[in-house]
């Protein structure tokens, strides 16, 4: 691979580093480096690595198969009486969650730029509505990833310059990341699976998988995608140690009492790094927010073309055409069959969770029903999708008996998917558990250890028949 491909590769697959790192991203990793300081580093390290894994499956089911990773799923259910089910439970929970998740991304880019410049939030508002709008409007995905690309460049100067300005003990940073350690205090638990659970997101698999060039080979793939992945996990890191930077020195219990706040982080930011940290801080928040603004509504289109696109509707799902054809809408003689469509539905549901995010951020209020209900929906498929990557990486009709896993490759992924879905059942707990049946962080935390034994068997029952339609399989061959 010659220098410009490599260059291209990491820029196209950016959009992953992209989708995960956002404001959440930036309230997590700061919060944890706030109370615990590196000790949390090594979920970070984990959930840079498990990323890794599945969006490599992902990428790999499509090149291998031809398929992105909706179509794939679409065509495992083909025929079944469930398929109509599974494929709406899938678009419902990409799409609500990245509609709800829109306005946090948004106002968080908002709340980057305030810090910067004393401008009225809805100008922001306003503005980067506009920029998304463009983003969103260009007729390439792989020419928005390559955008985002840069995004994410900027963004890991931002980050990174900042946390290396404010001289972290790199013997923490380095017993943090490659010693495991969970400090004995209230609610770090969530704080570990909201570490994981910023990084291995649903949608982002669809994304990356939706917009890959599907000539592109094993080895470009590869290359590209874990530069750019593991260029997220440094971001992220360098995040947490902004946050370890306001209560360096300070001990543990005495950080329990302390008040966490953006406003607070930014106010202390200033005292120890100077105004430049404040702007540099600034405008990497508003990177991560804005770039999670065009990959959100991006993978909710990604998601519902790749399963519900068919010889039928295929020009109607066409990235490339504009939102509305208004000569076909006011001129009754064209017929969408014939040329354009009158409507895109691609562009129809990038712009409509857009709409979403724009409604809230001119509210200046977050949708907290609704990101409740895209917690609890995202924390269902999640499971749902990593077991299903191991059934496809593992089946010999999609990716032909010379490109399915072998047994070491089944055990890292086996362990990556069964975190995964201790995350993602986790997730469904946890939301629902404390805003609706009144549970307390306590009984929250303890109710991992069912979770983890339960999908602990169910990954054992899922590879036990993985296996064992290879024995049959090998014993019709033979």
């Amino acid at each position: 691979m010659n220098l410009k491909k490599r260059i291209l590769s990491i820029l196209f697959w950016s959009i992953v580093t992209a989708a995960f790192i956002g404001p959440g991203t930036v309230l997590t990793a700061t919060k944890a480096g706030f109370f615990y300081h590196f000790s949390l580093l090594w979920t970070v390290i984990f959930s840079t690595f498990a990323c890794l894994m599945l969006q490599e499956a992902s990428a790999r089911i499509t090149i291998h198969s031809q398929m992105n990773l909706g179509q794939a799923i679409a065509f495992q259910f083909k025929g079944r009486s469930s398929r109509v089910v599974v494929l709406s439970l899938v678009v419902l929970a990409i799409i609500l969650g990245s509609a709800a998740y829109e306005a946090g991304n948004i106002l968080g880019a908002i709340k980057g730029l305030v810090m910067v410049f004393d401008i009225p939030p809805i100008i922001f508002v306003g503005a980067i509505g506009v920029l998304a709008i463009v983003s969103l409007s260009l007729r390439s995905v792989e020419m928005i990833a390559k955008i985002l690309g840069g995004v994410v460049f900027v963004m890991g100067i931002a980050f990174i310059s900042t946390a290396i300005a404010l001289k972290p003990d790199y013997t923490e940073v380095f017993k943090g990341g490659f010693i495991p350690s969970i400090p004995d205090a209230p609610g770090v638990g969530l704080i570990v699976l909201a570490l994981i659970g910023t990084t291995v997101i649903p949608y982002d698999l669809f994304l990356g998988s939706g917009a890959l060039d599907k000539k592109q080979s094993i080895n470009d793939m590869r290359f590209g995608l874990s530069v750019a992945v593991i260029l997220g996990g440094f971001i992220t890191m360098s995040i947490m140690g902004v946050g370890n930077s306001i209560t360096e020195g300070i001990d543990l219990s005495t950080r329990m009492d302390m008040k966490y706040s953006i406003d607070s982080l930014a106010n202390s930011l200033e005292i120890i790094a100077g105004e430049y940290a404040i702007y540099v801080f600034g405008f990497g928040m508003f990177a991560a927010g804005f770039s999670s603004a065009i990959t959100s509504p991006l993978a909710s289109a990604i998601t519902a073309k790749s399963l519900f696109e068919s010889d039928k509707n295929r020009r109607k799902w066409d990235e490339d055409l504009p939102l509305f054809s208004l000569k076909r809408i006011f001129r009754s003689k064209y017929n969408s069959e014939e040329g354009n469509p009158k409507v895109s539905y691609f562009k129809l549901v990038s712009f409509g969770v857009l709409a979403v995010g724009l409604t809230f951020g001119f509210m200046e209020v977050k949708p907290a029903p609704a990101i409740i209900a895209a917690q609890a929906f995202n924390g269902l498929i999640l499971p749902f999708i990593s077991i299903f990557l191991i059934f496809v990486v593992n089946d010999s009709k999609l990716m032909g008996r010379e490109n399915v896993n072998g047994f070491f490759s089944n055990l890292i992924l086996s362990f990556v998917v069964w975190v995964s879905t201790v995350l993602g059942l986790s997730s469904i707990v946890n939301s629902m558990g404390e805003k609706v049946l009144g549970f307390t962080k306590a009984q929250l935390e303890g109710a991992i250890v069912p979770v983890m034994i339960i999908s602990f068997v169910l990954i054992a029952a899922v590879m036990f028949k993985i296996y064992r339609s290879r024995s049959i399989e090998d014993r019709k061959v033979n």
